[in-house]
């Protein structure tokens, strides 16, 4: 037999986690956090819907939190097998999960100071330490057999540094299944990544769906917007505040802050990467330069592509708190990516109120979450509790998204189905409803079969 069940990003964004099973091996795909209101995340990411013992292998897409970070409750519930992942996702996972359990116990400490509630982390450094021993790395085209029956290849899905996609060819004895787990699909030309390469035919894929009902604006141009907004808010005196995914999204900014300097596009006013985890990754996107896009001039030039004269590193929080009383004109970029944790929320708290500064969404923003609320330009955001009024200037600039739009996913999609033979069945995940009706009536009208899968729900492949 060889089924698929959908425990997580099953008609939602976050929580990614799938289940294959092909005869007597079964392996997850991604083991990701449900992110959104604090007390039903918290106990979304409490329920494990099987038993750690039921797994052969873990393989993982990438590093992004939303698909990895619930692997070291994992190890902490005795899980003792091999996790799968590119040689970058692997590094990037070391820092990126100490990071959460490092937030998961500030958070608790904090809000058990304000007396509000108590929530205990999932996950504590020497949970980490023990799945990042379990963590095998293996480069992108490079097959291997994760569990019996069932051989694996990434393929790079031009997300952030490390994304793959996943080539899964299963054989229970009975029947044979070329399955594809696109993972989170990235966008042609973003800085830094190279270009995804969908994986040649398949009879079944699970693909994300997040942007299935939008498109994004060109690549080509959000350089010259995120200059027009930088060159704006400077000279009304005031602050451009960046909620950045400290891995990715964070590097492609200053990538491309890094160009507009060297250009004189952008005044040059200090640049503070306020993020421990984000200074880090940019140590690991260093040290993996082989993934990048070889093809763009700064890289091809040889030059560290992270260093500016103006940018500033916040190491801790000392040099964070430092820069409330600063005065002038500055940008900061800083964790987490959709203002749900990390110290962003200072900064908003700080800064949402004044209206010289300018808050910047550069990625998607899931539903429920701070950055969505900000996205939506509410007349106050809550921040630690708190009532915070809301008269900054919020610019969106999805273009810097990571994720593909409709267009590029309908052609990552073709490209797949592109071997002769029947079109592969689609599963899409990672997405929310309306988005993901959206485009399953694309799918439909280029002849693919399309399930939206509910969450806990088992499909049988053949």
């Amino acid at each position: 037999m060889i089924d698929v069940t959908f425990h997580g990003a099953a008609r939602e964004v976050t929580g990614s986690c799938h289940l294959l099973r092909v005869g007597s091996s079964t392996v997850a795909l991604d083991f990701g956090m449900f992110q959104g209101h604090r007390a039903e995340a918290t106990e979304k990411n409490l329920s494990v819907p099987f038993t750690p013992a039921e797994l052969s292998a873990i393989i993982l897409s990438h590093a992004h939190i939303d698909h990895s970070g619930r692997l070291p409750l994992l190890a902490r519930l005795g899980f003792d097998r091999p996790v799968y992942a590119t040689p970058a996702t692997r590094d990037l996972c070391e820092i990126m999960l100490a990071d959460s359990a490092h937030i998961q116990e500030k958070d608790a400490e904090f809000l058990a100071r304000r007396k509000r509630s108590f929530v205990a982390p999932l996950y504590d450094q020497r949970d980490v330490a023990r799945l990042m021993r379990r963590i095998t790395a293996v480069p992108l085209d490079t097959p291997f057999d994760p569990a019996p029956g069932i051989r694996a290849t990434f393929v790079e899905a031009g997300h952030i540094l490390g994304s793959a996609s996943v080539i899964l060819e299963c054989d229970d004895g009975k029947a044979r299944r070329r399955v594809v787990y696109s993972g989170d699909i990235g966008r042609r030309g973003l800085p830094i990544i190279r270009d995804p390469e969908p994986p040649r035919g398949a009879d079944v894929v699970i693909m994300e769906s997040t942007y299935g009902d939008r498109d994004h604006p060109s690549v080509a141009g959000m350089a010259d917007e995120l200059a027009r907004v930088v060159r704006d808010t400077a000279a009304r005196g005031g602050r451009v505040i960046i909620p950045a995914f400290a891995v990715g999204r964070a590097q492609e900014i200053l990538y491309d802050l890094h160009r507009l300097s060297r250009a004189a596009a952008i005044p040059p006013i200090p640049i503070v990467l306020d993020s421990p985890l984000a200074i880090a990754a940019t140590n690991v996107f260093s040290f993996n330069r082989e993934a990048f896009d070889a093809g763009e001039d700064l890289i091809a030039s040889g030059d560290d592509i992270f260093k500016l004269d103006q940018l500033e590193f916040a190491r801790d929080a000392a040099a964070s708190k430092a820069l409330n009383a600063r005065y002038g004109p500055m940008i900061i970029i800083a964790a987490s990516g959709m203002a749900e944790a990390g110290r962003i929320l200072h900064h908003l708290a700080n800064g949402a109120p004044d209206s010289r500064n300018t808050i910047l969404i550069v990625g998607f923003q899931a539903e429920h979450t701070l950055g969505r609320r900000i996205v939506e330009r509410r007349p106050a955001i809550r921040v630690f509790g708190d009532e915070i009024p809301l008269r900054a200037e919020v610019e969106v600039l999805s273009g810097y998204s990571a994720h593909a739009d409709r267009n590029e996913l309908r052609e990552w999609a073709g490209a797949v189905a592109a071997e002769a033979g029947p079109k592969p069945h689609v599963y899409l995940v990672h997405g929310e409803h309306a988005a993901q009706q959206a485009f399953a009536q694309i799918l439909l009208s280029d002849g693919f079969g399309v399930t939206i899968p509910d969450a806990g729900s088992r499909h049988l492949l053949y």
